[in-house]
């Protein structure tokens, strides 16, 4: 096993001689950490995210993903690497006339899977996130903390070895944001590799896990057991 699931050399992105979003970031990131990822809006954090998940590519830098340098990922690699990296997004991109059951398993449909393996696979990521019972609901019929949820199950049906959730709690009031920290918790004590992207300081400062702070595209902090310093 790779010592860093996650690598980056030096990355940088720039969209114009004006903006630069992303400069000169060097992070690494072991398997099985739980990092969160702060900064205050405009910092570059979606961007780092984008450029994880092969969204966008480095103006210069490298990324490695798991041993696999990223950096000029083909488009066809990508959906190999989408397996390996789950991502939850704040706005839930649920699809309202299919069932929690059935928006777990399009995403395994989607990237081919079989029949017998959509079948074994939905109800394991259901029962992790605790919406077994609620499968054969609507996103409609369902609390916004319940959505997220059906979110991240969707995101762990091809088993990444790393998730990103990317604002979770955003939508969500402080009781079910907790449940959704709480939750992320438990998926990283079976392995995963967790990256929140947040501005939510009490989450962070409750967490007390690891804590990389953006500021103007750039790493200013890097805690071990960090607090939201901004």
């Amino acid at each position: 096993m790779a010592q860093h699931i996650i690598e980056l050399h030096r990355v940088s992105k720039r969209y114009s001689e004006d903006v630069t979003a992303v400069n000169k970031v060097s992070l690494q990131v072991k398997p099985g950490e739980f990092v969160s990822l702060v900064g205050q809006s405009g910092t570059g954090k979606t961007t780092l995210m984008k450029l994880l998940i092969g969204e966008e590519r480095p103006t210069s830098g490298n990324i490695i993903i798991g041993g696999w340098d990223i950096t000029n990922i083909r488009t066809s690699e990508l959906p190999l690497l989408r397996k390996q990296i789950g991502v939850v997004f704040q706005d839930f991109k649920l699809l309202s006339k299919k069932t929690v059951y059935e928006n777990v398993a399009f995403a395994l449909e989607v990237s081919g899977a079989n029949v017998g393996r959509i079948r074994k696979i939905v109800p394991q990521v259901l029962k992790i996130v605790g919406l077994d019972t609620k499968k054969n609901k609507f996103p409609h019929q369902l609390s916004g903390g319940e959505k997220q949820r059906v979110v991240i199950a969707r995101s762990l049906s091809h088993k990444p070895k790393i998730l990103i959730a990317d604002e979770p709690t955003g939508n969500l009031d402080s009781l079910n944001a907790q449940g959704i920290v709480t939750l992320l918790q438990k998926i990283n004590s079976l392995g995963t590799t967790i990256i929140l992207v947040t501005h939510d300081r009490e989450i962070v400062n409750a967490l007390q896990k690891r804590v990389v702070t953006l500021d103007s595209g750039k790493v200013v902090s890097d805690q071990e057991k960090g607090k939201y310093l901004l």
